[in-house]
């Protein structure tokens, strides 16, 4: 019988990693833009400020959204 390749910690911390990542990804998408457009430092700031805000808030969604879809969780592995 094959057990799973990661342990609750390993996957805990790459679970974790991802869901930075993302959030990270979208407040430099909107640095990046704001760059782009032409902003000065201050501008460029709001726009990563404004990314993390709005990323936060898709995760956020997201992972409420994904939760529909998972079977219920095993003993030890509530929902969060």
């Amino acid at each position: 019988m094959v057990g799973p390749s990661m342990s609750d910690a390993e996957r805990d911390l790459a679970s974790r990693r991802l869901k930075l990542g993302f959030v990270g990804l979208v407040a430099a998408s909107g640095g990046l833009i704001a760059l782009q457009a032409g902003g000065s430092l201050p501008i460029v700031a709001a726009g990563v400020v404004g990314g993390l805000a709005l990323g936060s808030a898709l995760l956020w969604f997201l992972l409420r959204w994904w939760a529909e879809f998972l079977p219920n969780p095993g003993p030890g592995r509530g929902r969060r």
